[in-house]
Order: C-alpha cells, then sequence, then structure tokens
C-alpha cells in the first residue's frame, strides 16, 4: 500500500507526481492520507450488451437446444437463450449477415456473410469463438442449407452453382452442382442465383434446388443428374416441403403460392393467391406484392399450417407489414408494427421427416422481436420477456446508479407490475435454453433512460442482466396539441416537445427531477398510494441574460411568487403570477409565455412517481428561453437548481417559491474575471417572497453579506438610453452574424467528432480577440491566468445537454445569441449540494450550492435552511453567493467533496417516506431531518484542512483543501483533446475519478492525489450518441449507447473482470436429442420412410477429389482446440474438456490409422515384390542361380 506524505517542503522543491500531475504543498500542516487504489485493481473490458439487435438481417433457431440466434448488417451475433441468457459476438469484417444455420445440438452455429465468408461459432463456451472460416473468392454465396445430422453444408451462389462444404473441417468437396447441369436445355438463359437448397425429407439423396427465375430442380445426389424440373412464369422467393417429401410449396414475386407434386413437373398442383382478389369469369387474380417467405407445417391432428411474409394486395395503401396464417380454411391476418426480416416456426420435432406440429412463430421485425403462439385461438403473442424495447422511443439520455437502497427495485417493479398489458399467451416463453452465471455481485444495480417522447425507463440492471422496472411518461403533464396551429409555442425545438434532456435522481429519497427540451423541469415523488391531482402545481421562471434587460427596464423584476393553492397556478400564462409583466407587447412580441402549456383538467396519477411541481422557463421579448444545461436536486434542503446559457434559478420545491433567480454575470458580483463588452447597467430588482439575495455590482468587497435589494443604482439606467436605438441596432446585426456562424460551426462539428482541436478554430481566435483577463487576486486558486479553450458551444460535446437533432440544436442555440462576445453567453454546466466550508474564513461547514460554469469558473451559493418541521414550511430559505472563486481549464463537468481521510462525503439526503400518508397532524409535524454529514475528526490535532473539493473541468482536474481553497493537487487530463463525462466513483477498495474523453481515452485518476491509474485507448467519439450516454457508476460499471437499439456494458475494475467468466451464462447444455420418427412395420416391410445418404462415400476427397485451391481460403479461426481450452468452464467446460479430449485422441487415432496404413500398403508391396520373385524363380534349377 502506497502512502502519501506530503510535507510542506523547506528547501522549495516540489515532489512531481507524473509529468502533468502536480503535487502543490500551499499553506497546509502535515496530512496524511493512505491511498489504496493502484494500477492494478484497474482493468477494462466489456461486459454485456443489452437491447434489440441494430438493423437485423438473419435468424435461425436450434429446436433442441432452444436457443435463438439474430444476425446483423453490421455483423453482430446476438444469441438468446432462456430470459436473462443472451450473448454478443462481432465477426472481425463487418460485414451484414445474410444467413445462420445451427448445428443442431452440436453447440455450433454456422453463419454467411455479406463478404462471401462462411464461419462456424463454437457456442460451448461462455463467450464464442471462431473455429473455422472459409472465404470465397469467386462467387458470391446467396444461400446455404445444413441438414439435420449432416456435416456437409450445401452453399448456393449468385452464379446459380452449388459447392459442399465439410464442417468438420471446413474444406471444400470437389463435388459440385454446376447450373448449366441442372437446368440443362429446359431454358435458354441463365436461371439467376440460388434461392433455396433443401433435400426430401424421405430422401436424403435427392436435392431441390430453387433459382430465382422461377425454376425449380430436384437433383439426384447420387446419379449427378436431375429427375425432374418445374418451371413457373414468376420469380421464386422461397420453397418449403411437405414432411412426406411428395409435395413442396414455392412463394412467387406475384403474390402467388404453388403446391408441386413431386412426379408432375409440368404443371403445379395447386395455385393460391392469399391476398388476391378473384375474378367472376375465371381470369387470373390481381397481382398482388411478393411473398417473401413461406413455411409449410403438418399436425397430425388436423389442416396443416400454411404461414407467410408478404402477398398483400397492391391496393392496400399505408397497411401495415402482416404475416399471414392459413389453417384449414381459416386466414388470419397478423399487423406488426415494424417491416418484416424474417420469421421462422418453432415446431416440437427437429426431424423434417415427421409431422411438424408447429407451435409457435418468432416474427424478426426491423425494431422488435415477436412470438406468436399458433396453439391458442386468435394467435395471441408471447410477452418478450428480453429487455428489447430500450428503443421504444429515442434514447435521449441515461443514467447508472449501483449499489443502490436495497428496497428500492422491489418499490419500482411493484408500481411498474401495475402498468402491464393483459391479453397476453398464457404458455411459458418458447425460448429456453442455456443457464444463468453463477452472479457474485449482490448490490442492486438501476439504470435510469429517458426519451424523446418525453418517457423515463428505470431498467433493474443488476448481475449483468436487464429487466424493465417502471415507465414514467411525463408528457402527460402538458396539453396534448390537437392540430398544427395548436402548438406555436415550441418554436425552441423543431419535434419531440417532450424529450428528456437531463434527469437529477436521488435514490434515498426517491426524489426525481427531469429537465425537458421545451426548457420545462418537472420534480417527482415516489408514492404507493395512487391520487388525483385536481391542479398541477406550476412556477413560472423569467430567465434571462442582462443585456436583455435594457429593452425593456420595467420588467426586469423577478416575478412574485404564486401561492403554493393558488388557482391561477395551472394557467401558464396567467396574469396573475406576472403583476409586472404583461404576456404580449402591443407589436405582438411573445413575451411571458412558456413553451409548453401545462394540463388544467385533473390528473390520475397512479403508484409510481407522481407530480410534485412543474417549473416553466418563459419566452422574453420575443426570445425563447434558452434550453437548460444543468440541473441538480437535494431532499434534504428541499430545493432543486437549474442553469442555461443565461443563469440559474434555485426553487423551494416545498414551499413552491423561487429563490433565486440570477444571471450567470450577476454571480460573479465584483469577482468577474472577464471584461464583458457591452455590459448594461443595474437595474433594481424586486424581492421574492423567499428573501432573494443579491450582489451589487458596484460593491468592491467581495463578501456574503446581502445588499438591500431595492438599494442602489436605478438612475443609472436613464444615464445611458440615448444609446439605446443604436446599440440595439448593432447587436441584432451581430446576432444574425454570429447566428449564421455557429450553424456552420455545428456542421463542421459532425464532420470533425473525432479531431476536437480543429472544430472551431473561427470562434476560438474570436474568443481569444475579445477575452480579456482581469488579474487580480480574489478568494480563489492562484489560476488566474488558465484562459479555457473553448466557450459556451463546445458544450454540445461536454455535457449531453442539447437536442438529438442537430437542425433544431442549432435553431435553439443559435436563435437567441444577442451577445457580441461569448463570454457573456456563460453557461451552467455543473451543480452539487453539499455541508462544506463556503469561504476560507469558515470555522464550521454549512449547506452551500457549488455551481460550475463552461468558462471553467466554480461559484459557491451559501442557503441558509429555517429549522426543520413546521418552520421549514413556513420560512424562507436565504441564498446568497459567498464570493468564492475557483478557475480551472474548460468548462466544469464533476464536483464531488472528500473528508479528511479521503473518504467521498456524499450529499445530504431525507430518507423516503409515503408522501400520501393518512392525514395526521402528528405525521405531518415529523421533522424533516438532514442527514449530518460526518466529516472524520482527525487524529492529530496538527490538520488543519478537513475536507476536500475535488473539481474536473474538459481539462483538468484539481484538488482543493478547505476551508483553506488551497489548490494542492493538480493533473492536466488531455492537452490535444477534452473530456466529455467525468464522475468520481466509489471502488470496492478506494474511490477514484473516472473520465471518458472525446479521443476515446478511458482514464481513472486516484483521489485525491490524481495518480494516473489507468488509461486505456477505448472508443474513439464516432456519434453524438455515446457523449451523451455515456456514464460511469460506483464499483467499476460503465455504460453507453452503442447504437440507437442496443445498451454496452463495461468495467474498469480489475476484480470483475476476474469474474465475468462465472457471472455469463451458458448457452449450450448437454441435452439429449430426441429419437427418430418410427418408421413402422409395412413402412420397413415394403422399404417405405425416410432413405438414409452416406453423404462421405459422394462428397469425400476419396471420390469426390480435391477443389480447386482458388475458389475458397481457408482461415483457422482463434476459438480452436487452444481457444476452447482456455475458456470453457462450468459443467459445460467439463464437457468442452472432454470433448477436446476425444478430438486429441481422434487426431492421435487417426494418426495411428494412417501409420497401419502405410505399413499395410509398404507390406502389401513386400508381398507382392516377393510373390513376382518367386514366380520368376519357379521353374528355376538350383544350378541355375
Amino acid at each position: 500500500m502506497k502512502k502519501f506524505n506530503i510535507r510542506k517542503v523547506l528547501d522549495g522543491l516540489t515532489a512531481v507526481s507524473s509529468s502533468s500531475s502536480s503535487a502543490q504543498p500551499g499553506n497546509r500542516e502535515n496530512d496524511l492520507i493512505q491511498e489504496t487504489l493502484q494500477s492494478e485493481h484497474f482493468q477494462l473490458c466489456k461486459t454485456v450488451r443489452h437491447g434489440f439487435p441494430y438493423q437485423p438481417s438473419s435468424m435461425a433457431f436450434d429446436p433442441v437446444q432452444k436457443i435463438l440466434a439474430i444476425g446483423t448488417q453490421n455483423g453482430a451475433l446476438r444469441l438468446f437463450g432462456r430470459p436473462g441468457v443472451e450473448c454478443y459476438c462481432q465477426h472481425d469484417s463487418g460485414a451484414a449477415v445474410i444467413q445462420l444455420q445451427f448445428l443442431i445440438n452440436e453447440g455450433a452455429l454456422v453463419s454467411a456473410l455479406a463478404d462471401d465468408s462462411i464461419h462456424l461459432w463454437n457456442l460451448r463456451q461462455k463467450r464464442p469463438a471462431i473455429l473455422h472460416s472459409l472465404k470465397f473468392n469467386r462467387e458470391r454465396i446467396t444461400f446455404c442449407h445444413l441438414p439435420f445430422q449432416s456435416k456437409w453444408l450445401y452453399v448456393g451462389t449468385e452464379r446459380g452453382n452449388i459447392h459442399i462444404v465439410n464442417v468438420e473441417c471446413f474444406t471444400l468437396s470437389g463435388y459440385v452442382i454446376m447450373w448449366n447441369k441442372a437446368i440443362e436445355l429446359s431454358s435458354k438463359s441463365h436461371p439467376g442465383p440460388v434461392v433455396h437448397i433443401s433435400d426430401n425429407p424421405m430422401d436424403e439423396g435427392k436435392l431441390i434446388i430453387g433459382f430465382e427465375s422461377g425454376t425449380v430442380v430436384l437433383w439426384d445426389l447420387k446419379s449427378k443428374k436431375a429427375d425432374y424440373r418445374y418451371t413457373y412464369d414468376e420469380a421464386i422467393h422461397s420453397v418449403d416441403w411437405h414432411h412426406e417429401g411428395k409435395q413442396f410449396l414455392c412463394s412467387h414475386s406475384d403474390g402467388t403460392l404453388t403446391i408441386w407434386n413431386v412426379k408432375s413437373p409440368a404443371k403445379p398442383a395447386q395455385i393460391i393467391t392469399p391476398h388476391g382478389k378473384q375474378p367472376k369469369d375465371g381470369k387470373k387474380p390481381e397481382p398482388c406484392k411478393p411473398i417473401l417467405k413461406v413455411e409449410y407445417k403438418t399436425t397430425r391432428a388436423g389442416d396443416p399450417f400454411m404461414i407467410l411474409s408478404g402477398g398483400l394486395s397492391y391496393d392496400t395503401v399505408g397497411r401495415r407489414p402482416c404475416l399471414t396464417v392459413m389453417h384449414g380454411k381459416s386466414t388470419a391476418v397478423l399487423e406488426m408494427d415494424y417491416p418484416i426480416v424474417d420469421f421462422l416456426t418453432l415446431c416440437e420435432t427437429p426431424y423434417p421427416n415427421d409431422f411438424q406440429e408447429p407451435y409457435a412463430v418468432v416474427v424478426l421485425l426491423e425494431k422488435d422481436l415477436v412470438v406468436i403462439d399458433l396453439a391458442q385461438n386468435g394467435y395471441p403473442i408471447f410477452e418478450n420477456p428480453y429487455p428489447l424495447s430500450i428503443h421504444e422511443s429515442p434514447v435521449t439520455c441515461c443514467e447508472y446508479f449501483a449499489d443502490c437502497p436495497v428496497d428500492l427495485i422491489p418499490a419500482l417493479y411493484s408500481a411498474g407490475s401495475r402498468q402491464k398489458r393483459q391479453g397476453y399467451s398464457k404458455k411459458e416463453w418458447p425460448i429456453s435454453g442455456g443457464n444463468w452465471g453463477l452472479g457474485t455481485q449482490s448490490y442492486p444495480e438501476i439504470i435510469i433512460t429517458g426519451h424523446a417522447d418525453g418517457s423515463i425507463k428505470f431498467w433493474d440492471a443488476s448481475a449483468i442482466t436487464l429487466q424493465v422496472l417502471y415507465k414514467l411518461k411525463t408528457a402527460k403533464v402538458f396539453e396534448k396539441a390537437r392540430n398544427k396551429d395548436d402548438k406555436p409555442n415550441t418554436d425552441i425545438v423543431d419535434e419531440d416537445p417532450f424529450a428528456i434532456q437531463i434527469l437529477s435522481w436521488c435514490p434515498e429519497s426517491r426524489i426525481l427531477c427531469v429537465a425537458g427540451v421545451s426548457a420545462h423541469v418537472i420534480i417527482y415523488r415516489f408514492s404507493k398510494q395512487e391520487v388525483t391531482t385536481e391542479v398541477l402545481q406550476l412556477l413560472e421562471v423569467r430567465l434571462q441574460y442582462e443585456l436583455n434587460d435594457m429593452e425593456s427596464p420595467d420588467g426586469d423584476q423577478t416575478p412574485a411568487t404564486p401561492t403554493p393553492g393558488a388557482s391561477s397556478n395551472s394557467q401558464p400564462s396567467a396574469p396573475q403570477s406576472h403583476p409586472s409583466t404583461s404576456s404580449s407587447s402591443s407589436d405582438g412580441i411573445r413575451d411571458n409565455v412558456p413553451c409548453l402549456k401545462v394540463r388544467s383538467t385533473p390528473l390520475k396519477q397512479s403508484a409510481g412517481y407522481q407530480v410534485e411541481l412543474v417549473i416553466q422557463l418563459v419566452w422574453v421579448s420575443g426570445e425563447p428561453p434558452q434550453q437548460i444545461t444543468s440541473l441538480g436536486v437535494n431532499s434534504s434542503y428541499g430545493l432543486v437548481v437549474f442553469g442555461n446559457s443565461n443563469g440559474l434559478a434555485i426553487v423551494d420545491y416545498i414551499q413552491k417559491t423561487v429563490l433565486l433567480n440570477l444571471g450567470t454575470i450577476e454571480l460573479y458580483g465584483s469577482n468577474d474575471p472577464y471584461q464583458r463588452q457591452p455590459r448594461s447597467p443595474r437595474k433594481t430588482r424586486q424581492p421574492s417572497g423567499a428573501g432573494l439575495c443579491d450582489i451589487n455590482e458596484g460593491s468592491t468587497t467581495s463578501e456574503d453579506r446581502c445588499k438591500s435589494p431595492t438599494a442602489g443604482s436605478a438612475s443609472a439606467c436613464n444615464s445611458e438610453d440615448h444609446k439605446l436605438p443604436k446599440f440595439k441596432e448593432k447587436v441584432k446585426t451581430k446576432s444574425r452574424m454570429f447566428s449564421k456562424m455557429v450553424v456552420n460551426d455545428l456542421a463542421k462539428m459532425s464532420r470533425k467528432l473525432s479531431l476536437p482541436t480543429e472544430l472551431k478554430p473561427d470562434l476560438d481566435k474570436r474568443e481569444r480577440r475579445h477575452r480579456g483577463l482581469v488579474k487580480k487576486q480574489c478568494n480563489s486558486v492562484e489560476e488566474q491566468t488558465e484562459t479555457p479553450e473553448r466557450g459556451v458551444f463546445h458544450r454540445m460535446f461536454s455535457a449531453p445537454l442539447f437536442n438529438i437533432r442537430d437542425n433544431s440544436f442549432s435553431r435553439s442555440r443559435s436563435s437567441s445569441v444577442t451577445s457580441i462576445d461569448k463570454e457573456s453567453r456563460e453557461a451552467i454546466t455543473c451543480f452539487y449540494f453539499c455541508e462544506t466550508y463556503t469561504r476560507k474564513t469558515d470555522s464550521s461547514t454549512a449547506p452551500s450550492l457549488w455551481v460550475g460554469t463552461s468558462l471553467g469558473t466554480v461559484l459557491v451559493i451559501v442557503l441558509n435552511l429555517p429549522p426543520a418541521g413546521e418552520q421549514r414550511l413556513l420560512q424562507p430559505v436565504i441564498v446568497s453567493p459567498s464570493g468564492t472563486l475557483i478557475r480551472l481549464k474548460g468548462a466544469i463537468l464533476r464536483m464531488a467533496f472528500l473528508d479528511s481521510t479521503g473518504a467521498i462525503l456524499p450529499p445530504a439526503y431525507e430518507a423516503w417516506r409515503e408522501p400520501n400518508a393518512p392525514d395526521d397532524k402528528d405525521e405531518k409535524d415529523k421533522l424533516r431531518k438532514r442527514r449530518p454529514v460526518s466529516v472524520s475528526p482527525s487524529s492529530s490535532q496538527e490538520i488543519s484542512e478537513n475536507q476536500y473539493a475535488v473539481i474536473c473541468s474538459e481539462k483538468q482536474a484539481k484538488v482543493i483543501a478547505l476551508p483553506s481553497q488551497n489548490c494542492i493537487y493538480k493533473h492536466n487530463i488531455t492537452e490535444t483533446s477534452f473530456v466529455l463525462r467525468a464522475d468520481v466513483v466509489q471502488m470496492s477498495n478506494g474511490i477514484c475519478l473516472a473520465c471518458f474523453c472525446a479521443n476515446g481515452h478511458i482514464m481513472t485518476l486516484s483521489l485525491p492525489s490524481l495518480r494516473p491509474l489507468l488509461d486505456v485507448n477505448y472508443l474513439p467519439l464516432t456519434d453524438m450518441r455515446i457523449a451523451r450516454t455515456f456514464c460511469f457508476t460506483n464499483n467499476g460499471q460503465a455504460l453507453y449507447l452503442v447504437s440507437p437499439t442496443e445498451i454496452q456494458r463495461i468495467t474498469y475494475s480489475q476484480d470483475t473482470c476476474e469474474n465475468l467468466q462465472e457471472m455469463l451464462g451458458e448457452l449450450f447444455t448437454p441435452v439429449e436429442t430426441p429419437e427418430a420418427p418410427n418408421r413402422g412395420f409395412f413402412k420397413g416391410l415394403f422399404g417405405g420412410g425416410a432413405q438414409s445418404l452416406d453423404r462421405e462415400e459422394l462428397f469425400g476427397e476419396s471420390v469426390a477429389g480435391k477443389a480447386s485451391r482458388s475458389l475458397a481460403q481457408h482461415i483457422p479461426g482463434p476459438g480452436g482446440i487452444e481457444g476452447m481450452k482456455g475458456a470453457a468452464s462450468g459443467v459445460v467446460g467439463e464437457l468442452a474438456r472432454a470433448r477436446i479430449a476425444l478430438d486429441e485422441r481422434g487426431q492421435k487415432l487417426g494418426e495411428l490409422e494412417e501409420r497401419t496404413a502405410a505399413m499395410m500398403a509398404s507390406a502389401d508391396s513386400f508381398s507382392k515384390h516377393a510373390h513376382d520373385m518367386m514366380l520368376k524363380c519357379k521353374d528355376k534349377k538350383w544350378y541355375q542361380f
């Protein structure tokens, strides 16, 4: 264990911990913090991927193992067993998976890719790996078929040929079915690519080959010629056999199905048009859309099933994609929400020559997986137990919480169980293969996703699984627009006005706070009881930048706070709420109007999250409100705080009042380090009912005392009135130029995501030109000369805050940029509530709010809370800036606090209690106890530093000793890139700062010394979605949205990496293959039943010879015998090891057999020579020798 003993060095030397990380002694006594985390405690690896496979392209099912495989257009492979057993693999090439074939009950899978390669996957290990690959060089693969219990794979190509691959060793057989031999003189033209191959269920020696043009050939493998050829005018999409092998069914491009008798090739036995209108005069029905796939499944008891996708008539415009189930005389058309990619019928038997007995259909859609129960009337669907609904509405933000209170998941599950739909199949989910892993992680984990439609989903993410717990719809709070003309106020965004931007959640108190793109904040409390809210509590906040105040000197007043019970709260633009302003001026400029209208009718709120308060930012003099960039909530203080590029507002959600409504510049007071031009004179502010306190800008002191809100510089307004018209015009012109510049730069941004230093050269030049630093000594760290590298607009990367779509982002960000220089648009980027030292002179801790900005400044606001109990409901909370100012390079991303031992100091919180408890006075008067923040008493009185503030920006991290405010450690995280996400996290044996950079690096730094412990180049920022959703949490866990439909979880903990193998589920489990169907006495007597074929005899090298070497190239995979040795574990591991041993034994026996054969050949040769010699010498006398 390494000890960090930092002493004041008398000889002037400073200890340097790394090239870019430095310890700065400062004025303090000796301190001793033992750091337990070392670099060997960290390792980065992917754990699991959840969600629906993005852009699926193919599907396969193992009917014995009951495992489902899905391939995607980017080469991914997802395997699903029983709920909780799933696996993700990736083909290195990234080519689309065009077909998948299981080696049924063998624990192996063959994948065919669009780059004309086929791969054999070993599923007998927890992380499947490729055993063999074969890359075709001269022909394009179009279709593959692997018969049940066969090792010979048929591969059809675009040229119409069929090659045969031995899947055990992935070598090509010399046996080839050439297209010209197959069709001979039946057609004058090329028949097109092979679209289907399958063997006759009753005779393995007969192979049916479907060509795209409409020709079908029954090929005799033994005689190497075609028995029959079947021709039809329309192109073929798929073929399927009747299990008796006497009939087969084809689907065509004109929406018809043809049924053929094997021995009657002249014409189809039957032509069916499932969705065609039958004309009365006996003509052909009208053509329909192509039937892309058909399956023909038989039952013992009744009629066969014909299941097909497509085939609808052309006049059904706008109709959703359908799956048609034809059973006897009934035809059921099942509408789907998305286009059908593929479907499979699940049957009781794996044998193709037995009655199939179908019981379910798995339908793979573009964005969903549906399983239909064929055994119940009405064909109900099964309730899907997999977490495939992450993308139900696009994910706009994401938060991850590990080690939550243990009662939280049951409470959310209980609330969510009441939201479940009815009408599902009563049967068990049919995909039930595999076994769960032995999860060693016991702590609860919760993921919260915010969505574009305003919904929020809570997920149980414990032990590397994922299950939805509860869904909250925030859009219910607002009136629904009946038509397009009904929503003029949503100019801030083009669409999705309810989209969630930021989430702030207190797991202990269950208080949830959300910010949406329409500049609204909603606070929710959790309740187990249903309530009906007659009138929703509403606050409107006029948060504006100081420059705009000049245009309406009389309007710059904080709106009088409505009383909690007032009926006007439900009216968004009620004039009673804004006595000093009107909703629109004489020239029609929109003013004091929120973007969305809160509903005025009663809201029924079921058990779960219920609305406590709605806060909306309003339009100011024709300018829409800026989108909210940061959000924080504290249940112990009863406060919520939010900020944007104009400033911040603090709201008391218990008393429903605005406590503070300040522009960012006003927060600085006289400590503003920037010369911001132009500046507007100060004006009078009306005090709100909660005791708003301001620092007078002319004040020379940086003390925290409140000046009288009405005292001061009202006369200053009039002195420059004559300059206003000219100045306004100048500002508007600059605004238009600036807006264009921002939009253009954002377009560049999307092209140069991986080159963050080149993103905005123009803006950077302007920024440097306009920035002037005031070098003054304030209550801050000695870092005044470090200028931030980017202004407000780079925050698009730094915080996942703005709208998903670039166009609405640029509109909303540029529509109200009325400032000439960027400094005046300093955005609030980060908040942290803490009980700490707010000034250098403090001898005790006090509740405070720490505020971080996009220009790298940290400001501290002191919170003076009334005593708990009834006084908390009546007396105002006093908030006042403290004058403390700390500077870093780059926008502030994260803040946290440590006690004197280096342990993390969590924010104070209030334990959850039922808000809708019976109206009992004693219950209501229970004290609102704040959780005391314990500062560990030091063992020695010599230690003067009691706490440490950890502050991380886009560029660097600092550790500040409190109350002295000395910077004791500093680390420059990145010079060429910038940090996107940073979190202070608790590991099993210490705490660290985890960072994710735009250049793809994931780093961890020790605390408090900021030593680099891990730095891995993991994932370059290729998509804004990753920047918006990446988050770290405790115990070395992290996640991000890897695609629009999937969450990728990773770990940076060595312990978790080591235990991952045990935690992962087993895909393959030993299962007996069902017995083959009984042939029966008479069939056996008269030669009926299935005819077997010795394929080895036909396709083996000894008979068929070797294939051309240039046709395909064999590539051994990493998952061979050596790979299997390392990866196999558990029961299946033992089986795998036994199989490996058998394989090795088989190899040795094979070698022995070869040697024996060689010896026999040698003996034969010797015998022959001896016999020849004997014949030669037989008639010779002894004297002739």
